[in-house]
């Protein structure tokens, strides 16, 4: 039977949280956004009068979509052209989802959701759907077909693997652009010196560029060699105009609630380069410069003001 009005706005009602969970499974919007369409799709073929919980259903469909998809996905990431790393969302993108608790916020960091790579399948659906939106056990067991032992230990296993990351530090709107603000003073004297005082010293840098962007195959690591290829980063040079077709502006900005540079060319974001910050400093620089991973974030840039750059033409 086709769905009524009322069915659809059923779904529709859930399709934020549904966003929100398939993101975090995913690490990718566009994967995330077709995940939940696949959803729908069986929602409109299913017997909906005889669904007893919309929600709970509309759940279990879409994560075990997803997690076909991650099986999938990695061995697609095995041919992968260099580093892959997550699509990041910019402040206010509704597809970050909840972020009433340190929890929730943490679900969708952009360093968690890197480490969250590491995990299994299982690993990821279950510390997902317990840390970000506070599923019981024995839902998740329902949603996984696991026993509620089995999710309970799964979700202590992925937890440690997740904390076992370096431990971030919560930040305000405020203080990111203070900290993009000094990161940014550093990087353009031209020296390595000021850039290695706001590090630490494992820090590391990635690159995703898809093979479509030049960016290095492997990360820099250690203070003085992430700061050596910083400084060369915010150097303006004619080979890095020709590459990315002109000079881009330079902005502050959040993205999955840290400190993010975003590099902007023609109303066109090309780049977003996260901060992942610790008490002790600087520890990681992941920069997406896919531009498939961008067309998002190019979308809501040209919908907000975001005032002058901190650095026009910067190359």
């Amino acid at each position: 039977m086709p769905l009524t009005m009322n069915d659809v706005d059923r779904f529709e009602a859930a399709r934020p949280r549904l966003e929100a969970i398939a993101y975090r499974l995913l690490g990718s919007a566009s994967e995330a956004e077709d995940a939940v369409q696949d959803t729908y799709l069986r929602w409109q073929a299913a017997d909906v009068d005889r669904v007893e919980v919309p929600e709970a259903w509309l759940t279990k469909v879409l994560t075990n979509l997803c997690l076909n998809q991650l099986t999938s996905a990695r061995a697609r990431r095995e041919t992968y052209v260099g580093e892959w790393l997550p699509e990041p969302l910019l402040a206010g993108d509704p597809m970050l989802g909840p972020a009433d608790t340190a929890e929730q916020r943490e679900s969708v960091s952009y360093a968690v959701l890197a480490v969250m790579e590491r995990l299994s399948p299982n690993e990821r659906a279950v510390y997902v759907l317990r840390e970000a939106f506070g599923y019981p056990h024995r839902e998740i067991a329902e949603i996984l077909d696991l026993t509620e032992t089995a999710c309970q230990q799964i979700f202590h296993r992925a937890k440690k693997h997740v904390a076992d990351g370096k431990a971030r530090t919560e930040i305000d709107e405020a203080a990111a652009r203070r900290i993009v603000e000094e990161f940014l003073a550093a990087a353009t004297t031209g020296r390595t010196e000021p850039l290695v005082r706001l590090l630490t010293a494992d820090a590391i840098a990635i690159g995703d560029g898809g093979g479509k962007v030049p960016a290095r195959a492997a990360a820099f690591e250690g203070a003085r060699a992430v700061a050596t290829f910083l400084r060369g980063l915010f150097k303006p040079s004619l080979a890095k105009r020709n590459v990315v077709g002109g000079s881009p502006d330079v902005y502050a900005s959040t993205a999955n609630g840290a400190p993010a540079i975003v590099a902007v060319l023609d109303g066109r974001v090309i780049g977003i380069m996260c901060l992942e910050v610790t008490p002790e400093g600087i520890t990681a620089f992941r920069n997406q410069v896919n531009p498939d991973k961008l067309d998002r974030a190019t979308r809501l840039w040209a919908a907000a003001d975001h005032g002058e750059p901190l650095l026009a033409s910067a190359f």
